[in-house]
């Protein structure tokens, strides 16, 4: 794990300057800020494991006319990232808290490397339960084979939300990952989008995620052992 917001790892951690408001930035302006950068990047991470899923939307419906097709999976993808921009609507107001206190708690800042790893062997943790294992099977499986879906906008709008919601659970420790790291840390966003794609596309969807989740374990402990002084 590289840096945290672009700064060195370990001993010198702060966090990262993505919840700060600039120079003349008002708070609004940089919630704005922070949420169209979080949208932009959840696109590029989500879209290689999305497609597959509205392909299978595309199958359920594909009984209407071509262009109310389109707009139908439109409509399904809208609502698969507004469940992720209402996650960044949460995330900005505690990243910008966290990062408050530890610049006015020094003792607070230098416990932040053992809370990132922390963080890090949680998730990892997290990677082996029945619930991360429930959300994927939803994420990989959505709509049933050979289940058909009404053709109209609410039932489009429906789906794409409980498909933002299935998948922004079952992704919830691998995100809490890039949220400690750096959300800028566009090594961290590869990774993070790599493990999320192979864990729903691959044959045996369950095995990649604790394989993944057992790297991610080995990872928590490294820094909290470096941050501890024992490595």
């Amino acid at each position: 794990m590289a840096a945290m917001g672009g700064m060195p790892m370990p001993g010198g951690w702060t966090m990262s300057m993505t919840w700060m408001r600039m120079p003349g930035q008002t708070w609004p302006g940089a919630a704005a800020s922070f949420l169209g950068m979080w949208v932009v990047m959840m696109v590029a991470m989500m879209l290689p494991s999305l497609v597959p899923m509205l392909s299978r939307y595309r199958q359920a419906v594909a009984r209407t006319s071509e262009r109310r097709l389109g707009l139908l999976t439109a409509l399904v993808g809208v609502g698969y990232f507004f469940v992720w921009t209402v996650f960044g609507m949460a995330a900005f107001p505690l990243g910008v808290a966290l990062a408050e206190v530890e610049m006015r708690q020094p003792a607070l800042a230098r416990a932040v490397p053992i809370a990132v790893g922390v963080v890090v062997l949680i998730a990892g943790a997290l990677q082996f339960t029945a619930w991360k294992g429930h959300h994927l099977a939803c994420c990989r499986h959505i709509p049933e084979h050979g289940r058909t879906l009404p053709t109209d906008a609410g039932t489009a709008w429906r789906h794409g939300l409980r498909l933002g919601l299935h998948c922004s659970r079952c992704c919830a420790g691998l995100i809490a990952i890039l949220l400690v790291i750096g959300v800028m840390d566009l090594r961290a966003m590869a990774v993070v989008a790599a493990a999320i794609t192979v864990e729903r596309l691959a044959p045996a969807g369950k095995r990649v995620a604790r394989a993944i989740g057992a790297v991610i374990v080995g990872a928590g402990l490294i820094l909290i052992a470096r941050a501890a002084g024992l490595g």
